[in-house]
């Protein structure tokens, strides 16, 4: 594992103004929309009726853009350099805050929601552009780091936004002009600091624009459901916007009638879970190894549902006090329950959110992200507004607001178990993610010598019955592994190797038919691209130290010419389920638990020159004096 740390990436320029930008962007949208909703539900006389009715179609304005313009927004990015558009952008917002200066000082509700729409525009545009942009500038190893560090300050910007919009609208006789110089002053700033960018070359800049929005929405969609794993990683994407914003819809109503507060209180609540957004966003780069671990989704949505159920418990009955502010709801009994669950629930929900945006990223193609982006916007803002629908049904139904927390957390277990009885990949990472960082500490030496792209096929010593799950949750590609089809066949493991579609061998006196159809199934993975991992001493170690590489490595290569990566490990011989001190037959208790190892790749060797006699020497110089 790289040993950098992923706030080192806030003092280069290749992300630094990005990052800036988008939470300055975060940060003004909030301001000018809750600065709306102060002025309109406080400061300008109507009545409960008329600010319901704008409360309710105000979330719509502002998602209307993302349905008419995702697919065109996904075009854009595509076709053009992505740092001359987000320039655009920001001068957009200049001027859509400038025309919210005179709508907050004219009072006209019209124009507000004009602006609203123009800020709904402004975020479909800038959507598929900040994420398709991370890829080209972060290094594969700071993907996860990177985007836990925007999520982190998206979800920070998005609440200092909404405190200081609604805080500076409210002071009397000043506030329309505070607010209009807060969002106008930081569009200015965020369009300077966004010069600041370096370029982001055109992924695509021979595409054909399609100025039709329904044929190319269409289109978009088809880029979004090609891969099912990038699908489901949208559709979990857009679930975690679903549970947000049911959850978010609640707090208001929430903080005043169980919690006995007011604004000060929701003001803690939202921050709260914002905070424990931007903590389970930061610790993906920790807990994943500096890789995409789609294994911490699983984690994620237990944790969601988890705390979400507790948040029922916590809190079913009507408060008995009104009118707390913050400090006196800290000091009220049952109070810290609450805060320890909203804070859990957002780190959850980062841990769930951040390694899926980096599936997206980093397995669409280039020339394709920013569309399969613009799909994913689409999928969110329609799941925003069903969730809307449901929050208003089970309202109409009677149900109480810790009924409906309740409700989203069984609804969040139920789509979960689903996604990942669809893809199993989710699961088999998250189970083989629990049991490699419960039992090990593992170094990676030389991971980028895997390629990116294209066939490859990985050579390793063969030291315990974990190999498999310690390469697999190390490699970022998904591998292909070659077992002993005993080892695959081990109870409950079992699961997990056909999950990886892992490829059971066994020698030509035990099954013959079984070993012509390993190798078929091997030449078949490699001409599909896929990287292939053997282990060529044909079985595990007994001694510690590495057997003689059998020639099937050889007959692999005949067929099909990829490069090979010669691959060790060190440090794993004497550990758990490592065969030492093992009798015949028979494994006897291993003297270490909870051993630090590593995995050293080395440089590719081609198929004209690989040898299975060259291929043990470099594995051997890769493992060195270790055992």
């Amino acid at each position: 594992m790289s040993d950098h740390s992923q706030f080192t990436l806030l003092g280069k320029r290749r992300f630094a103004p990005f990052f800036t930008t988008q939470a300055l962007g975060a940060f003004n949208d909030n301001a000018f929309r809750q600065g709306m909703v102060v002025l309109i539900g406080f400061h300008l006389g109507f009545n409960i009726d008329a600010v319901s009715f704008y409360s309710m179609i105000a979330p719509a304005i502002f998602i209307l853009p993302f349905f008419l313009f995702s697919a065109s927004a996904g075009q854009i990015a595509e076709k053009f350099e992505k740092t001359r558009l987000i320039r655009y952008v920001k001068l957009f917002e200049i001027g859509a805050m400038l025309l919210a200066t005179y709508a907050f000082h004219a009072h006209q509700i019209w124009l507000l929601f004009v602006v609203l729409f123009l800020m709904g525009l402004h975020s479909t545009v800038f959507g598929p552009i900040k994420y398709a942009i991370l890829p080209q500038a972060l290094k594969p190893d700071e993907l996860v780091g990177g985007n836990g560090l925007v999520e982190m300050g998206t979800s920070m910007a998005v609440l200092i936004g909404m405190m200081a919009g609604g805080s500076l609208i409210a002071i009397e006789g000043y506030g329309e002009t505070a607010a209009s110089i807060l969002v106008v002053g930081i569009a200015v700033i965020g369009y300077l600091v966004a010069r600041s960018i370096p370029p982001a070359p055109a992924t695509a800049p021979d595409l054909k624009f399609n100025w039709n929005p329904a044929s190319e929405t269409l289109r978009v969609m088809r880029y979004v459901v090609k891969d099912r794993t990038i699908f489901n990683a949208i559709l979990g994407i857009s679930w975690f916007w679903f549970f947000g914003t049911v959850f978010t819809a609640q707090l208001p109503a929430y903080t005043q009638t169980y919690l006995g507060g007011g604004e000060g209180v929701l003001n803690l609540t939202l921050a709260l879970f914002s905070v424990g957004v931007g903590i389970g966003s930061l610790l993906c780069e920790r807990l994943s190894g500096h890789k995409v671990e789609i294994g911490l989704v699983p984690f994620g949505s237990i944790g969601m549902t988890v705390f979400a159920v507790d948040l029922y418990f916590a809190r079913p009955h009507l408060a008995s006090e009104h009118g707390l502010g913050a400090g006196q709801f800290l000091m009220a009994a049952g109070s810290l329950h609450i805060v320890i669950d909203l804070i859990l629930i957002g780190l959850f929900a980062g841990l769930f959110i951040v390694p899926l945006f980096a599936l997206v990223q980093s397995r669409t193609e280039r020339s394709e992200l920013s569309r399969v982006i613009a799909g994913n916007n689409i999928l969110n803002a329609l799941f925003m507004v069903v969730s809307a629908g449901l929050g208003l049904g089970l309202t109409t139904l009677g149900l109480s607001i810790p009924q409906i927390f309740l409700c989203v957390a069984v609804l969040n277990a139920a789509v979960a178990i689903y996604i990942y009885t669809l893809v199993p990949e989710f699961l088999m990472r998250f189970l083989s993610w629990i049991l490699i960082n419960t039992l090990y500490r593992i170094r990676t030496e030389g991971l980028d010598n895997i390629p990116e792209q294209g066939p490859a096929l990985i050579v390793c010593n063969h030291v315990s019955y974990l190999d498999a799950l310690i390469v697999g949750g190390s490699v970022r590609r998904p591998s292909r592994f070659v077992m002993y089809y005993r080892i695959f066949n081990i109870p409950v493991m079992s699961f997990i190797f056909r999950t990886a579609k892992a490829i059971p061998i066994a020698s030509g006196k035990e099954d013959p038919a079984l070993l012509e159809k390993a190798f078929e199934e091997i030449d078949r993975a490699l001409a599909e691209g896929e990287i292939v991992c053997i282990y060529p001493e044909g079985g595990l170690t007994a001694d510690g130290e590495i057997g003689t590489f059998r020639p099937g490595v050889e007959r692999i290569l005949a067929r099909r010419q990829v490069p090979v990566i010669p691959m060790a490990i060190r440090g794993l011989w004497g550990s758990i389920f490592s065969r030492r001190d093992s009798a015949p037959g028979r494994m006897r208790l291993p003297r270490r638990f909870w051993s630090r190892i590593v995995l050293a790749v080395g440089e590719p060797v081609s198929a004209t020159e690989a040898s299975a006699a060259l291929l043990e020497q470099r594995v051997r110089e890769l493992r060195g004096a270790w055992a």
